[in-house]
């Protein structure tokens, strides 16, 4: 391996050239976002940085969750916008603009992008993800990751996987059977490691069937590493790792942030004691040596970063082409010239553009309603708050926004889901709009006025309130210059060409999961299989509110001249309307004949993004490939297709598919007859699956739920020590719950209260930068458990002992790695 030159003659080395105090150590940390480097061997350390939707770039001793402010970037829409678009194309151009702005700032890696699958419409980070849909979501994840590492920067995919709530994310146990994992959960990811090839993955903080994804062999020496053929490094969540020396042996590389020498010492007595094998220790190493060789070269451009002017522009057009236009009245859009325009909401001035926590941006410049009004070529009535963004409205406020609708053609108003309603940390607690919004929406109607709703959220919101408006625009989080690109769809100067990436259902009950969404306790149970949004609404008989893959444009289209082959499909698209526009052509896949397995209604197979001038016809081929027909066969664990009869459709939505064909397909098996126990996915009655239908899914018992009170261990939440027998640990419990319910009453998330509240003990020791050792860890495990006296004393000694532990492991190191006299290093 030949490693860049860094001041001196390039070297090629392997771990075989490290000792044993070195190669662990490379295996964690420098500190917040650096890798450990190796200057006798001219191997520098790497620069991390949160990047899902811009770069997040902090100094090195910040912190991960999005708290201390980052140096200005520009910040794209989220994926959930971007997602809306279904467009491959413009997901690569924004992947490059990130690696661009990456490498700029000498990051080599950029952590993201998101692509965990939404599995409910509470998901806290769902604004962070694609779809609800694995083919959309990773065909868009890998592009992506194409754009970034095409700058030289490493993409990093994630959170790798099962990660579906942000509740307990640390200790939450995600039960779920291998059938609906491989289908709905780990295709996404298997899509982007097929096709584009990312350097490295991060996994996700909870366990997985009872193991800790970063150190979980299934996922990553099996799937990942075996079956996907990745040869990348794996990063741990910040926090995500608990024992280093599993996660080294299960194919986990890095662990991150620095917990100082802490587990550079328990990989290395692992390996002296022979409970590690030192070529899993190798193998660790050459992967990370790897990854310095492919991000530390000469990158296109020589490093330079695109025009912030030109990246502001790619943000504005993907702001639009993910704006969803969901209702529209009478053509009332698009908006004529000269037409005035009343503008109402707090949000119109003080936009909801992104997300809250780690990837949090600090934008270059910000666009608003109001002050990106005047190059719309509208007229304006005036402009009215109407209600405050913390939720709260007079009647003054109110009779303003009348009084500017009233002398008005039009209204355009501002809604948002709260910034508080929306975070890492915390998962969503409704899909309602607040009740101030609402009641303002419903005045301004009152007046005559048609409104158009112009709707920020990271997802879905319920809309009782449909009927008061005109039209609804929902942009999810735009992005800095989403303002302008709200103008750019309602003028028409843009078309809107945005379809939705999920399920707006009418109200969160008709969700399956949502009876369980969040669960409070050990477990996050997958009892409704791959019946997952809008594979639930298609099979059960469920009408949305606005089904998967639906949009509004400003022309119209028609599909025609169906031919479905071995294969693929064609089919023609035509534009029958009079401007020219895009749409989203859909193909899903229904199994006809009976199977081994239950199968969702719809399940998305393919698309393809048209853009026609008015009568223009194009001859539209979706091809199938090897995940067209296949499922998961438990029964030899691996892919098959049951031959048989399968109907393909074809339309712009789940809801509209006009053209359909019928096609045998010759499968891998033959058709079999599923199991009847399982008769409850038969008739997608997913909402309440009994334990004994579950079990039967899974293969094997359900594990214990709950907590167990009174039992501490490094895995146990901090929350638990409510339970505790010691007076000391209970007074610890209330100031902490003290802090939780100020941060509950916050308009903006305390996401360090969240984090902390959450947590397992064992942050102690691996969140403290070395400050702690494990050893200070089991000491306050002492104290929960009621042995406080006792406890606190051992902490203190652990502390002392700790501190000159670590003094020691980090000189070592430095002595190890130090260059020769004289020998110049970067």
């Amino acid at each position: 391996m030949t490693l860049p030159e860094t001041g001196c003659a390039a070297h090629r080395i392997s771990a075989e050239d490290l000792s044993l105090p070195e190669k662990a150590a490379l295996l964690g940390g420098a500190n917040v976002w650096q890798t450990r480097g190796v200057p006798r061997l001219a191997v520098p350390p790497l620069w991390m940085s949160d990047g899902p939707h811009g770069l997040r770039r902090q100094p090195a001793d910040a912190d991960h969750l999005g708290l201390g402010e980052s140096e200005p970037a520009v910040c794209f829409p989220t994926a959930a916008t971007v997602a809306n678009s279904w467009d491959e194309a413009l997901a690569e151009r924004i992947g490059a603009a990130l690696g661009r702005e990456a490498a700029a700032r000498d990051v080599h890696v950029l952590l993201g992008p998101g692509l965990n699958l939404k599995r409910n419409p509470l998901g806290g980070r769902n604004f962070e993800y694609f779809s609800e849909d694995p083919e959309l979501s990773g065909r868009l994840a890998a592009a992506y990751v194409r754009g970034i590492q095409s700058q030289g920067v490493a993409a990093a995919p994630k959170h790798f996987a099962v990660n579906s709530q942000e509740l307990r994310r640390l200790v939450s146990d995600s039960v779920v059977d291998e059938r609906t994992l491989r289908e709905m959960y780990l295709t996404a990811f298997e899509i982007v490691v097929r096709e584009s090839r990312p350097w490295l993955i991060m996994s996700s903080y909870n366990l997985v069937n009872g193991v800790h994804a970063h150190e979980n062999p299934h996922l990553l020496l099996d799937v990942l590493r075996g079956e996907w053929g990745f040869d990348g490094v794996v990063v741990s969540d910040w926090g995500g790792g608990h024992d280093p020396a599993a996660a080294v042996a299960a194919g986990g590389t890095i662990e991150m942030p620095s917990n100082g020498f802490n587990s550079a010492r328990a990989i290395a007595r692992a390996v002296r004691e022979g409970t590690l094998a030192g070529a899993d220790l190798d193998a660790r190493v050459n992967e990370l040596l790897t990854l310095v060789q492919r991000v530390t070269g000469d990158r296109p451009g020589g490093g330079a970063g695109g025009g912030s002017g030109d990246h502001h522009a790619l943000a504005r057009l993907a702001a639009a082409e993910g704006s969803v236009l969901l209702r529209n009245q009478g053509g009332l859009l698009p908006l004529a010239p000269g037409t005035r325009v009343a503008t109402v909401g707090a949000f119109a001035a003080a936009p909801r553009y992104q997300g809250a926590g780690s990837s949090l941006v600090n934008p270059t410049r910000l666009s608003t309603l109001i002050g990106s009004f005047a190059a719309s070529g509208l007229r304006s009535a005036g402009y009215a708050p109407g209600f405050t963004a913390g939720g709260e409205r007079t009647d003054a406020m109110t009779e303003q926004a009348c009084a500017v609708a009233r002398g008005a053609d039009v209204v355009v108003l501002a809604l948002a889901v709260p910034a508080s309603d929306e975070s890492e940390g915390l998962d969503r607690p409704h899909l309602e709009l607040p009740a101030a919004q609402v009641n303002t929406l419903m005045a301004v109607a009152a007046t005559g006025t048609p409104v158009v709703v112009v709707l920020a959220a990271g997802g879905p919101v319920e809309t009782p309130w449909l009927g008061h408006t005109t039209a609804l625009l929902h942009t999810y989080l735009g992005g800095q210059a989403g303002a302008e690109a709200v103008w750019d769809v309602l003028t028409g100067a843009v078309e809107p060409g945005g379809r939705l990436a999920e399920t707006m259902p009418v109200r969160l009950a008709d969700d399956p999961v949502s009876a369980r969404f969040p669960s409070p306790g050990r477990t996050a149970e997958y009892r409704e299989s791959v019946f997952v949004r809008y594979r639930y609404h298609a099979s059960a008989g469920v009408a949305p509110a606005f089904p998967f893959g639906f949009g509004l444009g400003y022309t119209t289209f028609a599909y025609d001249g169906l031919e479905a082959g071995p294969d693929g499909a064609a089919f023609t698209v035509t534009n029958t309307g009079s401007r020219a526009g895009a749409d989203v052509a859909q193909l899903y896949v229904r199994r006809l004949t009976p199977g081994v397995v239950y199968r969702p209604a719809l399940e998305l197979k393919g698309f393809h993004k048209v853009r026609l001038a008015p009568g223009e016809r194009v001859r539209v081929t979706i091809p199938f490939g090897g995940r067209t027909f296949r499922f998961f066969d438990v029964r030899t664990s691996t892919w098959e297709v049951e031959q048989g009869e399968y109907r393909i459709l074809i339309g712009p939505s789940s809801a509209d598919l006009p053209l359909t064909a019928t096609l045998t397909v010759a499968g891998t098996v033959p058709a079999g007859r599923p199991d009847p126990l399982l008769e409850p996915y038969a008739r997608a009655d997913v909402r309440h699956v009994p334990d004994a239908v579950f079990e039967t899914l899974l293969g094997r018992p359900l594990p214990e739920r709950r907590w167990q009170p009174g039992r501490f261990d490094q895995d146990t939440p901090l929350d638990q020590l409510r339970h505790s027998p010691g007076r000391l640990a209970r007074l610890g419990f209330r100031l902490l719950e003290r802090r939780k319910r100020a941060a509950d009453r916050s308009s903006h998330p305390d996401l360090d209260t969240l984090f902390v509240y959450y947590a397992p003990f064992r942050i102690v020791h691996t969140m403290t930068a070395g400050a702690a050792t494990r050893a200070v860890t089991d000491a306050v495990l002492e104290i929960a458990r009621g042995r406080g006296v006792r406890g606190t004393a051992r902490v203190a000694f652990a502390w002392m002992a700790g501190r000159r532990l670590e003094r020691r492991s980090r000189e070592e190191f430095e002595r190890l790695t130090a260059p020769p006299p004289g020998r110049f290093t970067t």
